[in-house]
């Protein structure tokens, strides 16, 4: 066997050896990464001996893994765009967000520190020069999180712990890349040894390698409208997005690959899942997971086949280095979690890490197939000298071994130690509430389950008592467990309530009654909800509720481009949006509400339900006011969009009634087929949403104004010509008070209030405001907001003087209206003249 088999051989042999590796790490209780290690460390001391036995396929898949000859640029290139894009696309991008700050810190600071503590000490203690100690400190402060996780996920440790210690193997091995690039030029003398020179190069890396991915990464979900419904094709790009982000950004570009990959798969988590459907999401996330789980097996083993030979110049001395080098990293890696973090809360940067969290993620700082891959980039070099060659080598693989032989698996007792694989008080309460509710649920089922198959009703009985037993064991404890506080209790039940939200926004995508672009909004509004309760308790919630029904910076912008240029389009598409996003936060209360009263009680205290009930009751009453607003505003376009939302139900509806009848074999797979491609064509016109009319023609708003009913038609066409229609929005401060009068208007539609300081007085469509500082040439003397959306009408003052000395009439009707406005009121008097 030769040639091409013999590659085959090594590669599908290596897979079946993860494949059986697999129950020895189970039954072994250990991390799987460390016995791929030992695997790959046994397997680098029998290859070269793999003559012995004689032929057969163990002898030819032992030579074929001899003549494995893998360069580190080959491990880097095939293995290192697959293992980043496999851990960003899975992450959740929001909670990632969360800890961004902390995040960065390890994932930049920290391995800047790290590599100058760890350079400096070496050289303190060895003669290889501090651009080689430098070197290899660099090439050990990249992180592996495979065997911290597999951990984590065993012991079920805070998922914020999880996510710290991925999120800073992402953005860290990119830091640590930059550096190892910039001191092995320095070292071969491809490059100066210029600080500025250094930092500037870091610091274009990252950035550039940002804006590109994201770039890359929008440009992936945008593509995925053009391949809708090509689930295959779809998934394909991303694979082959991976690496073309990777060998643009390194090669062609010269900005980090690895911040290029890790950026644009967090675009496409973030925005992707909103791009295609959920069956093509879920097999997208099946499919990275499972050649994620192929590369990192396959570089574990693939690297440690090479410790027996990088560790073959090690002797004695070499072991006092080692300590110093290991010292050292956990020292540099103590000073940000224990020295910087706390930095980071005061600041309000970040929420707090307590001393548990930093304990594990101080310890679990493992190193991995990475590392060992830059190491083997030093040996590979030819212009390094023979020296360093054996230092990098022998010091990075020996670090290396002892974070997988020692910390990884004093890991798991830590943990334990700490007791972060517990839950907390406050979780333990909502469990026992939780297993209450449950045992109560099923005590009541298993007799209609008996029933339904036929079993003995004394044996129904019989188990039911035993649930009653359960039952009245999982009240007393209940009542045993440390009462939560109000607010606690209350927090927890508004977390219930924001994170069911967002599961309603997603289910509602998934069944295409709204679209991807107003559920990436809603998405990020219940995201707010629950950074919300995390942060501010029901406080937090209220202020977050606030702004999720307030007017978004996109929003002004388009109401910004229509006051200053006249440009109506993206402001009638942000109206749309959120007539839209109202509309389905509506919903999504309508829910909630029935789940806070129905299930709600049933895990929280009856005080706090019922404070939350509240909470829900005054959101739906805002949201119902902001809804009734645009309703009355813009009545033709509520009705279509409202009549399309109920049809997209309908043909939700239709469709799963066609499956049943195909289910229950009463339709053949044609029809079915020519049935659902029929609701397909009529769900791609149900996506197209209707057109909305902002109404703000001037002749339309000039005829709703009956102060203009008298005039000729020429003179009609010339205030028309005068007159540029604005719209306002809902609490927007037309006038202030004490401001200079340059314009007035008319209200073609809506109602604003004036308030004089003495009196609020209300004017509606067909009326005007904002004469009399004109008149007067005076000051503004009353503050005017708009009640709700106002189609008006501004006349500026240059305009104003010409038009009041050519139309008598106008003239004195306006000096009529103002005479009569500047007489005297009641004090708190409300007029709507």
């Amino acid at each position: 066997m030769q040639g091409i088999s013999m590659v085959m051989l090594g590669v599908t042999g290596l897979l079946g050896l993860v494949t059986l590796l697999v129950p020895v790490a189970a039954r072994a209780n250990v991390a799987f990464s460390l016995v791929l290690a030992a695997a790959g460390i046994v397997l680098g001391l029998v290859v070269g001996n793999a003559s012995m036995l004689g032929g057969g396929p163990v002898a030819d898949f032992l030579g074929a893994l001899g003549h494995f000859d893998l360069s580190s640029e080959a491990f880097i290139l095939v293995f290192l765009p697959v293992l980043l894009f496999e851990t960003a696309v899975v992450i959740d991008v929001r909670r990632l967000m969360d800890d961004l700050a902390p995040i960065l810190l390890l994932a930049v600071v920290a391995v800047l520190l790290s590599t100058f503590v760890v350079g400096f000490a070496l050289a303190g203690v060895s003669d290889i020069g501090i651009i080689a100690c430098l070197l290899l400190a660099a090439i050990v402060s990249t992180t592996d999180p495979i065997a911290v996780v597999g951990i984590f996920r065993d012991l079920g440790v805070p998922h914020r712990l999880s996510l710290l210690v991925e999120g800073e193997s992402l953005f860290n091995d990119a830091a640590a890349i930059s550096l190892f690039a910039l001191f092995l030029g320095m070292l071969t003398g491809e490059r100066q040894s210029d600080v500025l020179g250094g930092i500037l190069a870091f610091a274009w890396g990252f950035a550039g390698g940002l804006a590109f991915g994201y770039a890359c990464g929008r440009l992936v979900c945008w593509s995925f409208v053009l391949l809708r419904g090509q689930s295959v094709a779809e998934i394909t790009l991303t694979v082959a997005a991976a690496y073309l982000v990777f060998l643009l950004g390194e090669h062609y570009l010269h900005v980090s690959g690895v911040v290029a990959v890790v950026t644009a798969a967090l675009a496409v988590s973030y925005e992707g899942r909103t791009r295609v459907s959920a069956e093509t999401w879920a097999s997208l996330v099946d499919v990275w997971r499972q050649v994620g789980y192929w590369a990192s097996s396959l570089i574990f083993l693939l690297a440690t086949m090479r410790v027996p030979e990088m560790l073959a110049g090690m002797d004695g001395g070499d072991f006092v280095v080692l300590a110093v080098l290991i010292v050292s990293a956990l020292a540099a890696r103590a000073m940000v979690l224990f020295g910087l973090f706390p930095g980071l809360t005061a600041l309000g940067w970040a929420e707090p890490v307590g001393m548990p969290l930093r304990a594990v993620v101080l310890w679990g700082g493992l190193r991995g197939a990475i590392s060992l891959a830059l190491a083997l980039a030093v040996v590979e070099n030819p212009r390094i000298p023979a020296d360093v060659k054996s230092f990098v080598s022998v010091m990075c693989t020996a670090f290396v071994l002892f974070t997988l032989f020692v910390n990884a698996p004093l890991l798991r007792p830590l943990i334990r130690l700490l007791g972060l694989d517990r839950l907390s008080p406050s979780d333990m309460a909502v469990r026992s509430r939780a297993i209450t509710t449950a045992l109560t649920e099923v005590r009541r089922r298993v007799t209609d389950a008996a029933a339904d198959y036929g079993i003995e009703r004394d044996l129904a009985v019989e188990l039911a008592d035993r649930y009653t037993e359960r039952l009245g064991a999982a009240e007393i404890q209940v009542g045993g467990d440390a009462a939560l506080s109000r607010e606690d209790d209350v927090r927890g039940g508004l977390m219930m309530l924001a994170d069911r939200e967002h599961a309603i926004y997603l289910r509602h995508y998934h069944e295409g009654t709204v679209s991807g672009r107003i559920t990436r909004t809603l998405l990020a509004g219940a995201a707010r909800l629950q950074d919300g309760v995390k942060t501010g308790g029901a406080g937090g919630y209220d202020q977050a509720q606030a702004l999720f029904a307030g007017f978004r910076w996109r929003f002004r912008l388009a109401l910004a481009l229509h006051r200053r240029f006249g440009l109506d389009g993206l402001l009638s598409a942000q109206i749309a949006n959120r007539f839209e996003v109202l509309l389905m936060v509506q919903a999504a209360i309508g829910e909630l509400t029935e789940f806070a009263r129905t299930k709600l009680p049933q895990m929280v205290s009856a005080e706090a339900a019922a404070t939350i009930m509240t909470t829900i009751a005054a959101r739906m009453e805002s949201v119902e006011t902001a809804l009734a607003g645009l309703r009355l505003q813009y009545a033709d376009f509520s009705r279509a969009l409202q009549l399309q939302y109920l049809e997209r139900a309908a043909v939700r509806i239709e469709e799963a009634e066609y499956l049943r009848l195909r289910a229950e074999a009463a339709i053949g797979h044609e029809v079915l087929k020519d049935l659902l491609a029929e609701l397909d064509e009529r769900s791609r016109r149900l996506a197209r949403r209707p057109a909305l009319d902002l109404h703000l023609g001037p002749q339309e708003l000039v005829a709703r104004v009956p102060l203009f009913t008298a005039l000729s038609q020429e003179q009609l066409a010339e205030i028309t010509g005068l007159l540029r229609p604005m719209l306002a929005v809902p609490g927007d401060s037309l006038i202030r008070k004490g401001d200079v009068g340059n314009c007035m208007y008319f209200v073609g539609s809506g109602a604003v209030e004036v308030w004089t300081g003495t009196s609020r007085i209300r004017r509606g469509s067909g009326d005007f405001f904002g004469e009399m500082a004109l008149l007067s040439r005076e000051r503004r003397n009353a503050d005017v907001v708009a009640l709700g959306f106002c189609s008006l009408l501004v006349l500026q003052a240059r305009d104003f003087d010409a038009l009041i000395e050519t139309n008598p009439i106008l003239r004195e009707c306006i000096h009529e209206a103002s005479r009569s406005r500047a007489a005297p009121r009641p004090v708190g008097a409300i007029s709507n003249t």
